[in-house]
């Protein structure tokens, strides 16, 4: 069983790693978004789903958009020193042994702005994600 599951991420991996132009109806959105951006190359999320990683007044960004061009979120990367002082108020009371070993400030179409972390601890890790107020949308 683990051998299947194996090579069928390894197919799942391989096919979205070779798609590159999606339809035009979403290339047409992503242009409208981001009209500046460049050095754009594209990826598929998943079925229904598109990821274009671009360069964007200097900085690499991703945004993702789905297969009907309708715009679904934009991340950047940032330095945790970076995110909202409410987030970081409560990273370090709830999780004060962790380390932060990620941080993306995400534009969510469902969420509006909200903060997502890889928190580290050893070999263990958490994905949290947070509002700038530091009210939790994912723990």
């Amino acid at each position: 069983m683990k051998k299947v599951m194996m090579i069928l991420a390894i197919v799942f991996i391989y096919s979205c790693s070779f798609a590159s132009t999606p339809p035009k109806v979403v290339s047409d959105a992503f242009t409208k978004k981001f009209p500046t951006a460049t050095k754009v190359s594209w990826g598929k999320e998943g079925p229904k789903e598109w990821e274009a990683e671009f360069t964007l007044n200097g900085e690499k960004i991703s945004a993702n958009f789905g297969q009907d061009g309708t715009w679904l979120e934009t991340e950047q990367e940032i330095k945790a020193s970076s995110l909202p002082a409410a987030v970081l108020a409560n990273v370090k009371m709830k999780y004060s042994d962790w380390k932060i070993a990620e941080a993306d400030k995400t534009e969510t179409a469902k969420h509006g702005i909200i903060y997502e972390l890889d928190l580290k601890k050893g070999l263990k890790s958490k994905s949290l994600a947070f509002k700038a107020d530091g009210t939790a949308v994912k723990e």
